[in-house]
């Protein structure tokens, strides 16, 4: 009798070993393994930049349409993988196609915006949002696994990314990749970040608006935050020394130093932005973020009135351009974890 119990368990312990190794093996075989840079598509905008108007640029993380007020997230110590029902991605991207057609800003950056992912019901929202709004969009990769192994139920299929929209022509786009702080073999089914780098001819000139949309690391120690905030520093400011108008808009997962009082820590064992000095960014570059209205939430829970918020979006702004306002637009958390925000901006001469 315990030989047969034993055999039982070995047997049972010899399907799980296959099971995972089977999955490692497929991770592995699949893989998205990006190049340091890759060439995309332009954008067909039908207008031209003068050098003389005032434009607007919004940056705005969905989280991919599945992060509304009626849902929490695994990561942030709730228990959702993805909203309970397709309907309610499609009402969240409603409410922020909404936002987006009021707001129709001149250059709109979005983060996780999902193309074809089990966890949005494999909605191209890309695709939604360029009919919505009447603007090509390109569209930079930063989490593509065929099959996100955990929790249960899995994750399962993830192609997302950041996409940059505009009614400006363009020149072709690149997307930068940026260093992965995860080891094997967590990395297989981890993101891959980047930046996607925008440029817009500026008429009459030999300048360039470079918009660079960027969405930079979260659950890490905090080192990997830092080494793609290096980067794109230094790749905005060869931008810069070529005498181009730089931006970068997007979610830095990095706080002000001067926001930590106004949205303090309530429980240290949650998530908690990076940090950033105005010295990280030299004398060429500012970081400019609105104080005055979180853009971010914790999904430990359902959205309530004591929510941990916190202001890790925002724009780091070449010092050739003149900011004339930078506003987070409080939409509640209603159809996202966070806040769009707009900065209005025109060209030093």
């Amino acid at each position: 009798m315990k030989r047969k119990i034993v055999k039982i368990i070995l047997a049972f312990l010899g399907i799980l070993v296959l099971f995972f190794g089977g999955i490692i093996i497929f991770l592995s075989v699949t893989e998205y393994k990006p190049e340091k840079i890759e060439e995309l598509t332009k954008i067909e905008g039908s207008k031209s930049l003068k050098l003389e108007d005032s434009f607007s640029v919004m940056t705005f993380n969905i989280g991919y349409a599945g992060l509304g007020k009626d849902q929490d997230f695994f990561m942030d110590g709730g228990k959702m993988v993805r909203p309970e029902q397709k309907e309610d991605v499609e009402e969240n991207l409603k409410g922020i196609e909404q936002v987006l057609q009021r707001e129709n800003p001149d250059f709109l950056l979005l983060q996780e915006l999902d193309i074809n992912s089990k966890r949005s019901y494999n909605i191209n929202e890309k695709e939604s949002v360029e009919a919505k709004l009447k603007k090509d969009g390109v569209f930079a990769p930063n989490f593509v696994c065929e099959y996100v192994p955990f929790p249960l139920p899995t994750i399962g299929k993830v192609e997302s990314g950041v996409a940059t929209f505009s009614q400006y022509s363009s020149e072709k786009a690149k997307r930068i990749s940026l260093p992965v702080p995860f080891k094997w073999p967590v990395r297989m089914a981890n993101l891959k970040r980047c930046l996607l780098k925008t440029r817009f001819p500026i008429a009459g000139t030999d300048k360039e608006l470079v918009i660079f949309n960027a969405h930079l690391e979260a659950y890490d120690d905090g080192e990997g935050k830092k080494e793609q905030t290096k980067i794109m520093l230094e790749v905005m400011e060869e931008e810069y020394e070529k005498g181009n108008y730089v931006i970068a808009g997007g979610d830095f997962n990095q706080s002000l130093a001067e926001n930590l009082n106004k949205y303090p820590i309530k429980d240290e064992k949650n998530w908690i932005p990076g940090v950033l000095e105005p010295k990280d960014f030299g004398e060429n570059f500012s970081m400019q973020m609105d104080h005055e209205v979180p853009t971010c939430r914790l999904n430990d829970s359902l959205l309530h009135k004591n929510t941990q918020t916190y202001v890790v979006d925002g724009f780091l702004v070449s010092n050739n351009i003149i900011v004339e306002e930078v506003k987070t637009l409080d939409e509640g958390f209603v159809y996202s974890d966070h806040n769009p925000v707009r900065l209005k901006f025109s060209f030093k001469e």
